[in-house]
């Protein structure tokens, strides 16, 4: 838990203010939209190739020191060095250069953490352990923000803080983690075909797989529009100074994280007792969808507050099932930090699709953020819609 919540605060300190806002200080306000989604949209498709493919080789690694504990130190090592080129960044470019960095070597670092839960944990308890888990995103996003407005007199030390604590957390885990180790000679021959299996898992093979691929993919698009925009959507429509908005996201955290704990660990322990997992990530999705329907007609940080609330109810429930729901319908559990970095790709693309496309939303709605997030409210209905032909669990 603690490794996840390192790791999640590596992704998400800078996601949530401080890359913003770094890309703003260089660019200006006007300009600032455009390029930071450039720079998150290049980084989620790097982030589509490299967490399934270091989830192959991380299912094929025969060192002494396991399976995956060296995935571990190479994407965390990979990714402190994009996030310290993000910090002391002059121009954009290199901004770029950071961040694409952090997205293919904190990918490494995921597959391979994520494929501890299938290695190490029987199915009847995956629903509980994926729901503590869940608690490890709102955790990091409190932590994040925290930090974030607790050093914001000055950039470099907002994105380095959380930096050296997220390393610290995921470090403790690669010392006492007792890895699961593949004797040499028991993986298959690299090939052409092999390589780009890496990437692809055959719908009609697993269609349970491509179903929960799908409600993850419409669902995480709906959070990276919010995400992503919440700082300009402070500033623009709620009307806050620039000066607030860390603040304000700090606020609207941990109002939403708050929910998100409790929920989550009630929901994952629920799950398992009932042997349920659809009905749960169908009810998330659409709560989750209510609550951008709310932060899209927000005048005021009262009526974003209420939004990031059901929002923490909503995606609660579904992070702390979901995970449970997916392990559950891996198409082979021998590749299951190849087959969970192929679904990782459905919450890597929607960083790269949501702010290629908030941009044409936007000028369509005429600048307008409720328009925006009416959409992700739309996206994360087809989500909820998507769950239901999974017929592998219940």
């Amino acid at each position: 838990m603690l490794a996840f919540t390192g790791t999640s605060l590596l992704f998400l300190a800078p996601l949530l203010v401080s890359l913003a806002l770094k890309v703003e200080e260089l660019v200006g306000i006007e300009a600032a939209p455009g390029r930071l989604a450039l720079v998150t949209s290049i980084g989620s498709l790097l982030a589509i190739v490299a967490n399934p493919l270091f989830g192959r080789l991380s299912d094929r690694t025969t060192s002494a020191w396991g399976m995956r504990r060296p995935w571990m130190v190479v994407g965390l090592a990979g990714g402190s060095v994009g996030i310290v080129t993000i910090a002391l960044a002059g121009d954009v470019a290199v901004v770029l250069l950071g961040g694409c960095l952090v997205q293919v070597f904190l990918n490494a670092l995921l597959a391979a953490l994520t494929a501890v839960l299938p290695d190490r944990v029987p199915p009847a308890q995956r629903g509980l352990v994926s729901g503590v888990l869940a608690v490890c995103l709102p955790v990091a996003s409190v932590a994040g923000t925290f930090l974030v407005q607790a050093f914001d007199r000055d950039l470099l030390t907002m994105l380095l803080v959380p930096w050296a604590v997220g390393v610290v957390l995921v470090l403790q885990f690669v010392g006492r983690l007792a890895d699961r180790r593949l004797d040499a000679g028991r993986a298959p021959a690299w090939s052409v075909r092999e390589l780009m299996s890496t990437f692809y898992v055959s719908p009609r093979r697993s269609p349970d797989f491509a179903w929960a691929f799908a409600s993850r993919f419409l669902l995480v698009t709906a959070y990276a529009f919010l995400v992503t925009y919440q700082a300009y959507y402070l500033l623009a429509q709620v009307g806050s100074r620039e000066r607030d908005v860390p603040h304000a996201i700090f606020e609207g955290t941990l109002v939403q994280s708050a929910t998100l704990v409790v929920v989550a660990l009630v929901a994952g322990r629920l799950s398992d007792h009932l042997g349920r997992r659809k009905l749960f990530v169908l009810t998330a999705a659409l709560v989750y969808a209510l609550a951008l329907f709310v932060i899209a007609g927000a005048d005021d940080v009262h009526g974003y507050l209420l939004g990031m609330a059901l929002g923490g109810l909503g995606f609660g429930m579904y992070t702390a099932v979901d995970l449970a729901l997916v392990v559950d319908v891996l198409p082979d559990p021998g590749q299951a930090a190849k087959d969970l970095g192929v679904l990782n790709i459905a919450g890597a693309l929607p960083f790269s699709l949501a702010p290629a496309v908030a941009p044409a939303i936007l000028d369509l709605g005429g600048g307008s953020y409720r328009v925006l997030f009416t959409v992700a409210g739309a996206s994360a209905i087809a989500g909820a819609v998507a769950i239901l032909p999974v017929k592998g669990v219940r």
